[in-house]
């Protein structure tokens, strides 16, 4: 690892580890059995405490492994917990990929040749109805969880930025904890009509009528995205949502994605 404040947020160290496992589950909305890793907090095995959880989600191109591979999420987590900034949780780190049932080596032999879809192949809303129908009640039926909006939260970056803000417009009621990673306004990329301002703004507005707790946004500078965000903001300004911004200096990559995790996490359940 290279030392430094960065390497300081995810570097294995002498702390209490959760436990990683993954899990294979039925998507009967999608219609497959698929893979997601599940984090449970160091002593759930021990205890008897019901835990709030976090939904992990990540880009274009990722699955469920490149949170734990390159995001290093676990020990993010780990070190949050440790020093008492965040809350033991439980965290659900899925594969929002439709067509790609789990990672490359662990898929079954007629899904080998298949390729994860870019973020433009995302955009039917499949997975969000997914997750809404199919991983929490399969995280709350096996889980001792808190099952309420006020104990989960979502975030998620680029692709999973957008698949964050689908799944919280359609289902104000469902999370309290909400982050918005590396994306922002996307009707920025769409050019054939489908965006319509007014149902978005009605969305937004009857997810603040549910007061989340916590709604971030992070931005990197430099990053390609960055226009979006712009856009977002200007339109949630307009309409009176309420939101907190995150601008750091840097690119779309997991330098930022790993510091917008510690720090969502840290305000996430308080």
């Amino acid at each position: 690892m290279v030392p430094g404040a960065q390497a300081d947020i995810y570097d294995v160290k002498p702390v209490p580890h959760g436990d990683l496992k993954a899990v294979w589950y039925n998507s009967a909305s999608l219609g497959s059995e698929r893979r997601m890793f599940i984090y449970t907090p160091p002593g759930y095995d021990k205890s008897k405490n019901k835990y709030p959880v976090l939904y992990l989600l990540h880009g274009g191109g990722g699955d469920e492994e490149v949170w734990l591979s390159r995001g290093r999420a676990n020990y993010i987590i780990d070190n949050l917990i440790a020093t008492g900034k965040a809350e033991p949780m439980i965290m659900v780190i899925t594969n929002g990929n439709l067509v790609t049932t789990a990672a490359p080596l662990d898929r079954s032999a007629s899904m080998q040749n298949k390729v994860a879809p870019g973020i433009n192949s995302m955009a039917s809303g499949k997975f969000e109805e997914s997750l809404v129908k199919d991983v929490i009640p399969y995280v709350e039926s096996n889980y001792r969880v808190i099952a309420d909006a006020n104990h989960r939260a979502l975030t998620g970056f680029s692709m999973g930025g957008y698949q964050t803000q689908n799944i919280t417009n359609a289902n104000p009621d469902k999370f309290k904890y909400i982050g918005v990673m590396s994306m922002g306004l996307f009707s920025t990329f769409i050019k054939d009509g489908s965006y319509k301002k007014e149902d978005h703004v009605k969305q937004l507005k009857e997810l603040q009528k549910n007061s989340p707790k916590v709604y971030w946004i992070g931005m990197a500078k430099d990053d390609f995205l960055y226009s979006s965000v712009v856009k977002m903001k200007e339109l949630y300004d307009e309409i009176g949502f309420k939101y907190t911004y995150r601008e750091n200096e840097g690119t779309h990559d997991w330098n930022s994605w790993r510091l917008y995790l510690s720090e969502f996490a840290q305000l996430a359940f308080k």
